[in-house]
């Protein structure tokens, strides 16, 4: 994990993330700016846009209490179900960004193959840490009760905002059609706040 990632966690443990309907976000709660991303694990466009983005975003607004971030659910296939289960399985939200940053950062190493039991070992190996085990993210994929939370996550955003490619990005509640560069980004950022 990032540097700065981690420098916010411990300066900012205040508000430094929830989970509100099982949906994962980090910042200030009260900021300005919300950022919505819709994404499916398996994307490499959400994965490209993730690892371009995200942690320039939290030098520059996140961590100065400027936006709030969230990641929105929205798994295209078994594959992405199963490492949205991982990113949420028993951790505390902080933990749960820290996961996702690996599960992107190396998505070329698991979300390839038609075996989900090979893509599940590789979920595993990639996200695998002292707070999450084997043993409890095996666990946490059989639960019917995280996969469900997961999927009514994809369902309700679906019908809220009629998504129909990941990543789909909300800023303050209007979509962002804009490049995915981090420097059209952030002007788009800049304009709301």
């Amino acid at each position: 994990i990032t540097l700065t990632l981690l420098i916010f966690f411990f300066f900012y443990p205040s508000f430094a993330s929830a989970r509100d309907n099982g949906v994962l976000s980090l910042g200030n709660p009260n900021a300005k700016v919300t950022i919505k991303v819709f994404s499916s694990l398996t994307c490499p466009h959400c994965a490209s846009f993730h690892l371009e983005v995200f942690d320039k975003l939290m030098t520059d607004f996140i961590d100065k209490n400027l936006v709030k971030y969230e990641h929105h659910s929205f798994p295209l296939d078994i594959a992405a179900l199963n490492a949205d289960i991982i990113v949420k399985c028993e951790l505390e939200p902080v933990d749960s960004f820290m996961v996702l940053y690996k599960i992107y950062k190396n998505q070329s190493e698991w979300a390839i193959g038609k075996d989900i039991k090979k893509i599940n070992d590789k979920i595993m190996k990639v996200a695998q840490n002292p707070k999450l085990d084997r043993i409890k993210m095996e666990k946490c994929l059989v639960n019917e009760k995280i996969q469900d939370s997961i999927l009514n996550e994809r369902i309700s955003a679906q019908k809220k905002y009629n998504i129909t490619s990941t990543p789909t990005i909300y800023i303050n509640e209007k979509i962002y059609k804009g490049n995915h560069k981090y420097k059209d980004f952030k002007k788009e950022i800049e304009k709301n706040l």
